[in-house]
């Protein structure tokens, strides 16, 4: 990852409350990675300034098992959903999230009504060094 990045939150999709799975989220100061399977590995990465709606989901078991999950809508071309599923401490990392998508916009100058029009909401100008990323994804490097 780039030498300005900081990695804030870490977790796992859970089972009950053990963290089993072979599905890592990471949030850093401007982006949301995912990375999901073991042999065929899917990695993805949101910019936090295109998410558009914060949910949070908790069923009966996941309140019993101190989890929830999230569901992120973005204004992306691939997938317009992301879920992280079974995190622990869903209601304090939907803050932090809410929280630091905010900065995000801020930081880039973007409003709502940019979502949704057909002209793109920055321009190069808009972008410094910190924005780009030799490999954004590090899940092995951190516990």
């Amino acid at each position: 990852m780039a030498a300005s990045t900081t990695i804030k939150w870490l977790d796992r999709k859970h089972f009950m409350w053990f963290p089993f799975s072979f599905t890592k989220y990471q949030l850093s100061n401007d982006r949301i990675y995912t990375q999901k399977g073991l042999l065929n590995t899917k990695y993805d990465e949101v910019l936090l300034y295109r998410i558009v709606d914060i949910t949070l989901q908790r069923s009966l078991a996941q309140k019993i098992f101190g989890t929830g999950t999230i569901i992120l809508t973005c204004r992306a071309d691939t997938e317009s959903e992301v879920r992280l599923i079974n995190i622990k401490q869903p209601i304090s990392v939907k803050n932090m999230l809410s929280e630091d998508i905010e900065h995000s916009r801020g930081h880039r100058r973007v409003i709502g009504k940019e979502f949704w029009s057909g002209t793109p909401s920055y321009s190069e100008s808009d972008f410094d060094a910190s924005d780009s990323q030799e490999d954004g994804f590090d899940f092995d490097e951190h516990p």
